[in-house]
């Protein structure tokens, strides 16, 4: 069943290849034009499809998911190797402007740990005194 996942993997990957060719060419450049979003959207819109229908089951899910988990740091380091490239070629703006883009993720890490901190600590207050239930 797992490879039921795959290859709906494959055949999404296939046409948003497509898609994105054609865009590409519909709009005079030379490269696949948002291929790897159309792809994810139409798995995003079969899964969900089939799921409701009941015909996408739980085993097929997990040749999506394997393949998810593989394919997420390459396209990564894929896009970080070319945004690294871009900001060499574009001179010193474009270099601040990443470097200072990483700064401000960098100080806003403590900002959210302290917002999932505070969520994490309500509900475990929740678990320790439960109300409600009817117990004396």
């Amino acid at each position: 069943m797992i490879i039921y996942g795959v290859g709906l993997l494959a055949i999404c990957t296939l046409f948003g290849a497509l898609v994105g060719d054609v865009l590409g060419l519909a709009i005079g450049v030379k490269a696949n034009v948002g291929g790897v979003g159309f792809a994810m959207l139409l798995l995003l819109l079969l899964t969900e499809k089939l799921k409701r229908s009941g015909r996408f089951v739980p085993q097929s899910e997990q040749g999506i998911v394997f393949w998810t988990a593989m394919y997420i740091p390459v396209v990564v380091a894929m896009a970080a190797q070319q945004n690294v490239l871009g900001a060499v070629k574009g001179g010193p703006m474009a270099i601040l402007a990443g470097v200072l883009a990483t700064v401000v993720c960098f100080a806003l890490i403590p900002v959210i740990d302290r917002i999932g901190l505070a969520r994490r600590t309500l509900a475990r207050a929740a678990l320790d005194h439960p109300t409600g239930d009817g117990a004396a």
